[in-house]
């Protein structure tokens, strides 16, 4: 009776053991780049971090944008965290974002945006991505919905955050 007991017992305890992994592995945020891709305009030992909320600009680098205020580089993780600094009546020079195809800056005016697609935003409910070109911004259209805007339309979109 006590070997059925313990055969049954060990039956039960390794049937919750199958083959399947039951831990699935975390998957890389879309926004997410490896470090040699990133390029990081700031310099010093926090320059690896938003300039306004310290997230990971490697962590969420598509969706980063840089200025210049007083000849220095800032860098942001997102529109979101640059419109937070723009609404403290700060001058910012020379605006760029990330061009989600090529992961190099480019200057916000040439960018286009494509605002609210399935991609998840950075500090927003809201996704913003900028392209260096209309063909590629349509591309991600596409794939994952969203309007296409220019910086203007985009930067009104993420003022909405802080209405």
């Amino acid at each position: 009776m006590i070997k059925f007991i313990g055969s049954s017992l060990l039956v039960l305890l390794l049937s919750g053991c199958g083959l399947e992994k039951s831990a699935s592995v975390p998957q890389k945020a879309f926004q997410t780049v490896t470090e040699q891709e990133a390029i990081l305009l700031q310099d010093g030992k926090e320059k690896r971090y938003c300039s306004r909320c310290g997230m990971d600009l490697v962590r969420f680098y598509k969706t980063n944008h840089a200025a210049e205020q007083d000849g220095k580089a800032v860098q942001y993780c997102s529109i979101h965290c640059l419109e937070e600094h723009l609404g403290q009546g700060v001058t910012l020079k020379n605006p760029k974002v990330v061009d989600v195809s090529t992961l190099k800056f480019i200057s916000i005016a040439d960018a286009f945006y494509i605002v609210g697609s399935s991609k998840r935003g950075t500090m927003t409910r809201v996704s913003k991505y900028a392209f260096s070109n209309l063909e590629d911004a349509k591309k991600f259209q596409k794939l994952y919905g969203g309007e296409i805007m220019d910086f203007n339309g985009a930067h009104e979109k993420a003022k909405e955050d802080f209405r």
